[in-house]
């Protein structure tokens, strides 16, 4: 049975994602299977809808190193990394406008209150 995996490409200066290509390997050899991919892939444009710079199609099995996982001998994954990052910037406006805020509340409550020690009672 086809597998479909996915070969990032180097980013360009002017790339939104990183650019990919599509890879479909372990394909059956038989020409009906082959040709129906083929039909299925240029009638319905996959690769475009997809976002892939392009398709490879191979019979044989094509190991992507970069997709690869190590996994324990109980077949889990050993390890996942994730990076985060955050829009500090936005995040930094967005404190100090809270603080501005803060700080206008209690300029108005101070302004009260030394307004009713000065009144004459």
């Amino acid at each position: 049975m086809a597998r479909l995996q996915i070969l990032e490409l180097p980013e360009g200066s002017g790339d939104d994602r990183p650019p990919f290509v599509l890879v479909v390997d372990q394909m059956p050899r038989s020409e009906p299977a082959f040709d129906a991919l083929r039909r299925d892939l240029e009638a319905n444009d996959i690769a475009g809808q997809i976002g892939a710079r392009g398709v490879l199609v191979f019979e044989e099995t094509i190991d992507i190193p970069a997709n690869e996982v190590p996994l324990d001998e109980n077949g889990n994954p050993l390890f996942l990394k994730v990076h985060i990052e955050g829009e500090f910037e936005q995040f930094r406006a967005q404190v100090q406008d809270e603080i501005r805020k803060a700080q206008g509340e209690l300029a108005m409550v101070l302004n009260r209150e030394t307004q009713s020690m000065n009144e004459p009672s």
